[in-house]
Parts: structure tokens; sequence; C-alpha cells
């Protein structure tokens, strides 16, 4: 019987094909190799440049704060720090693979702030003074990963990918501390600065708005009573009849001026919702609807009254474009509570179409939200039906608020 041949064995005793597999070679220059080669070459003129910006342009704003222009020229040079931070961001991810979230803007909205206000929020912003500090410190630092890299090529050419790595890996560390956001604080306290402009525009325009409707309506009312009842008590001996007639139409005015204050504190915050809460008061807004509305509530407990009020009036506003634009035959208001979220959703069968800046009053509505951390999406393809889904954050009600 022939016999079968044993496999070759290696040095410790098992067959050669129980050996695992050797790994794959690898060229030591490499393409992330050569891109952090090209990022710490370039540190020198990119760390230059910044670091002539930063004392020519912030150190002089600084020395002319005792003049007009100081302040100013301050301010502009860290909003142009940010650009340059912006394309430091960018070179790193592109040479170093380093992916950092870019800041938020600052929140300038041109006339809406004024002049002062923005430059104190440019003067104070972090992400300027932060990237001021990265540009600063940069100078030496580029000067000698430059070196440290020109000559590595010529002289230390076998280690130069690990000195490389090194090298970048500090790189990688400088950008996430100076560059990034520094934490989530940050991001909302530039968005709350936002949000504070938006509320402060809204009460304004409401007062504007009660201030119009005084003045069109109960004022002009009360002026023409005023104005009858003067006619009439002149005529009152002479000719008592049409003392009587001018009388009667006073009356008639009385009761529409009295209707149109009631509407117009009906619009500042009805007596029913304080007094009975969303179910009720929602339920009076469908009714003057005039697509028939089916209200559901289903709320345990009632929410602040600050936050009660915003869900009501954003009911109310949705209502009135669904009589005014929707060509609806029917509608649906669902409020419920969902964990600490107070849900709000309107729908209506009618032809759609509606967005944000549809100009029916929408972008007032998501703005108004997103000044108390709300939500406001709207879903209305062209044809219907339309879906307008609203979050408002569920606070507790203080006792004694109704």
């Amino acid at each position: 019987m022939t016999e079968r041949p044993s496999p070759s064995r290696n040095a410790a005793g098992r067959p050669d094909s129980d050996q695992p597999p050797l790994p794959p070679a690898r060229f030591a220059y490499d393409r992330t190799t050569w891109k952090e080669i090209a990022h710490l070459l370039a540190n020198l003129p990119v760390s230059l440049l910044g670091f002539v910006y930063v004392v020519t342009v912030l150190f002089t704003g600084a020395w002319l704060t005792v003049t007009v222009i100081g302040f100013p020229l301050l301010a502009a040079g860290l909003m142009g720090a940010r650009q340059l931070g912006k394309l430091e961001r960018a070179r790193a991810r592109a040479l170093l693979g380093v992916r950092v979230d870019e800041p938020s803007p600052l929140p300038l909205r041109g006339s809406r702030n004024g002049f002062f206000p923005q430059l104190w929020l440019a003067l104070k912003d972090p992400v300027g003074w932060r990237t001021v500090l990265y540009d600063f410190i940069r100078l030496p630092w580029g000067i000698l990963t430059f070196t440290i890299t020109l000559t590595s090529l010529f002289v230390l050419w076998p280690v130069l990918p690990f000195i490389a790595r090194g090298l970048a890996n500090a790189d990688r560390a400088m950008v996430r501390g100076l560059l990034s956001p520094s934490d989530e604080l940050e991001r909302r306290i530039a968005e709350l600065e936002s949000d504070r402009g938006v509320v402060v525009d809204t009460a304004a325009a409401d007062l504007r708005r009660i201030e119009r409707d005084l003045h069109d309506g109960a004022q002009a009312r009360l002026v023409n009573l005023a104005m009858g009842l003067g006619l009439a008590k002149e005529k009152l001996l002479e000719d008592p009849d049409s003392a009587a007639a001018m009388v009667e139409e006073a009356h008639g005015e009385v009761k529409l001026a009295l209707q149109e204050l009631r509407d117009l504190a009906r619009g500042i915050h009805p007596a029913v919702l304080t007094d009975r809460g969303l179910d009720a008061a929602l339920s009076a807004v469908a009714s003057r609807c005039t697509v028939p509305v089916k209200v559901t509530v289903d709320l345990l407990s009632r929410p602040a009254a600050a936050i009660e009020g915003i869900a009501y009036f954003t009911v109310s506003e949705l209502l009135q474009n669904i009589s005014k634009h929707s060509w609806a035959k029917t509608a649906s208001v669902d409020v419920w509570r969902s964990d600490d979220r107070l849900l709000i959703q309107v729908w209506d069968d009618g032809r759609g179409g509606a967005s944000l800046d549809g100009g029916t009053g929408m972008r007032g509505l998501a703005d108004r939200l997103d000044a108390v951390d709300g939500l406001f999406v709207i879903e209305s393809p062209q044809g219907g039906p339309t879906t307008v889904t609203a979050e408002l954050p569920w606070r507790d009600r203080v006792p004694g608020q109704g």
C-alpha cells in the first residue's frame, strides 16, 4: 500500500497550511501620508497670513478703541477671523480628514437689531476670539512643522511617515480644540439670541395690530357716538323726535363698539381660554370657521398659560387660513400630549399648496413656535390635503394662572 506523504511542518510543529496569510505589502508613503506632508508644508504660508492678519487688523482696532472707528474695526476684524477659521476647517477636512462642525453664524438681522447691538454681538463672539488665538499661536508652529517636514524629505526619508503622522495629529487636535464649536451651549446661545429678536418683533407687531384695531374700530365709533350725542343734546328741546332718533342711533353705535372691544379682547387673550382651557377655547374658534371642524383635545391637565396661549393662537390662525384660502369641505383639529411635548395637528381636505413662503402667515407662526423651542411642519401637496403639525414644549401650569 502506498503511504500518503505527510505535510511539511514548520518549526512549531504545525502544518504550513495552518499558518495565517501574510498581510499585503503596504507602501509607507500612501495617499494619506502625502496629504499630511502637504498640510505640514502649507502650515508656514497659511500661519504667516493668519498672524499678519491678527496683528494688523485686530491689534490696530484695539489700539484705536479710543476713537470712533476702533470698536467697529475690531468687530470687523473678528468677523474676518471667522472666515479664516472657515478656510482652515476646509483645509483640515481636505488634507487631514478632520470633520469639524461649522459654528453657528452670528444672528445679525440687518436693521432689526440696530447698529450697536450688532456691534456688541460681534465683539463678544467666542468663535472669532478662538480663531484669533488659533492664528496667533500658529506662526511658531508653522515654522517648526515646515522646517521639520522639509528637512525630513531629504534627511529622514524612511521615518518621515511617522514624523508626519505625529505632527499632523497635533494639528488635528488644534483644529478640534480651537476651531470647532466649543459645545452645544454656544450654539444654543446663538439660537436664543436670534429667537429673542423674533419674539420682540412679534410683540411689536401685535401691539401695532391692537393699536390699529382700536384706532380704526372702537375709537372711531366712540368719536361718532360723542358727536351724535352732542347733536342730540342740541336738538332735545327744538326737535325731540330728531333727538330721539339720534339717541337710538347712538345706542346702536354703543353696541357695535362694545362688540368690537370684545372681539379685540378675545384676540389678545380670550376669557374662555383662561377660564376653561384649550378644549372649550378651540371649540369656540372652530364654531366661527366657515368649514365644519372636528375638535379633539386629549389633555389630562393644562399646560402653562404662555404655551396654552401660543397653541390657541396657532390653531386660530390656521383655521382662519382654512376659511380664506383652502376651499376645504371639512377640517379637524387634534391636540394631545406626548411626553414633554404638546402636539397640535390641523388637517383639511382643501386644495393644498400651503407653504412657509406662501404669504398666509405661516412663516410668522413658524418663527413664533421656534422662539419657544417649538416645531412647525407643513405637508400640503398641490390638490391637498393639508396637514400642519405643531409641537410646543410642555411646561406645567403654575398654580394661580387660572
